[in-house]
């Protein structure tokens, strides 16, 4: 391969025997201490909230930890399974399949908060576009594997790509969740730039990109709004900008030690939804600079780790899989975070393995699990 961007890939029969058995325990050990946080910080967040509306404090937590130990569960499961089964086209498209009716489906569901993400299950809430994110993994990592060789013929390589992806991002759009559909579009496109895509090629996409994004951006009046609010959210501290400004208020009380687990202010209503996609000013107010440095150590942890076992990876579909999982948990990380400090707009994106949410909670580690099992099939000569 000329472009050195593509992965050195030495497939063989040789290599197809696991190098070692062992997975990677400090991704595993970055993984379990934030679904750790996610249990304790969800009660802190949430308990007060859950008793004046459910009269539980303990509803969210009770939940939440469900949905840890299913997690887990399915995490040591798909940590025993060999990655390489997950090539099979037929499995592939059933999932695709799966996941387009339930985005279809859903749009017809009661709305929540204004959007119909959710199905509403035995009272736990299961959002389809969490199952997207990995289907969409799968898929692309599978048809660059074998279209790679010819990345830069877009009618061979990069139209199946774009087809099943856009087709994706717009019942997603519809739901409405731009936020997952940005997420969804930066997963494929580093995918295929890894891949080896031309730059001009890459750059093309990019400008593509931005002016699709710009267009759904600016056809919902709430958008806009975020954007301005962004810009000067003191404009309307008392409206468009209280959460922005009370997650920037929680983030500075909270000093280098913070003010004490469970003795946070802002989540006291003034904080909306504390427990979900501003988790993170709940954590910096409670426990501080410390606290907040040793969220955002675990999730460098995370992408140093899923980027190695990419470029250790004996097959090109195991790199790309764990490429793709890699950036689906550090690049929302990433997003979610920078909102909560106000250097990006409101995306509306959960900070991944600990804000309050289920199929998220249960998707990423699923996807944990997986890029684990990957690292167990690491080339020796890497």
């Amino acid at each position: 391969m000329s472009d050195r961007r593509r992965f050195d890939f030495r497939v063989g029969t040789e290599n197809f025997v696991a190098r070692t058995l062992k997975s990677d325990k400090v991704l595993f050990t970055a993984t379990l201490l934030l679904v750790c946080l996610s249990v304790v910080m969800v009660y802190s967040a949430s308990a007060l909230m859950a008793l004046e509306r459910f009269h539980s404090p303990y509803l969210f937590l009770i939940k939440q930890g469900m949905w840890a130990v299913l997690g887990l569960a399915a995490l040591a499961v798909t940590t025993r399974i060999d990655y390489r089964l997950y090539k099979n086209e037929a499995l592939i498209w059933g999932v695709l399949a799966l996941v387009a009716v339930m985005l279809v489906a859903v749009l017809f569901s009661a709305p929540i908060n204004g959007t119909k993400r959710w199905f509403n299950m035995a009272g736990l809430g299961i959002q389809p576009s969490e199952l997207a994110k990995l289907a969409i993994i799968l898929f692309t990592a599978v048809t660059l594997e074998r279209r790679m060789h010819r990345i830069n013929e877009i009618k061979y390589s990069l139209a199946p790509i774009g087809i099943v992806v856009g087709v994706t991002m717009m019942l997603i759009l519809l739901q409405p969740d731009f936020g997952t559909s940005v997420s969804l579009m930066l997963i494929v496109a580093i995918m295929v730039f890894a891949a080896g895509l031309s730059y001009v090629y890459f750059g093309g996409l990019v400008l593509l990109a931005i002016a699709a994004l710009s267009v759904v951006l600016v056809s919902a009046p709430y958008r806009v709004q975020r954007l301005v609010t962004f810009l000067d959210p003191w404009a309307d501290p008392l409206g468009a900008g209280f959460q922005t400004i009370q997650a920037l208020i929680a983030v500075g009380t909270g000093g280098v030690f913070g003010r004490g687990l469970m003795a946070g202010v802002q989540k006291l209503f003034y904080l909306p939804e504390p427990h979900t996609d501003f988790i993170f000013a709940v954590i910096s107010e409670e426990l501080g600079l410390i606290g907040a440095t040793g969220v955002l150590v675990c999730f460098v942890v995370i992408a140093w780790r899923g980027l190695r076992i990419s470029m250790r990876a004996q097959d090109s579909f195991g790199a790309y899989v764990a490429l793709g999982l890699t950036t689906m948990i550090a690049a929302q990380a990433l997003v979610n975070m920078s909102v909560v400090l106000s250097l990006v707009p409101n995306k509306g994106i959960p900070l991944p393995l600990v804000s309050n949410g289920g199929s998220s909670l249960l998707i990423n580690l699923v996807g944990m699990g997986v890029l684990l099992n990957i690292s167990q099939h690491q080339s020796s000569n890497s």
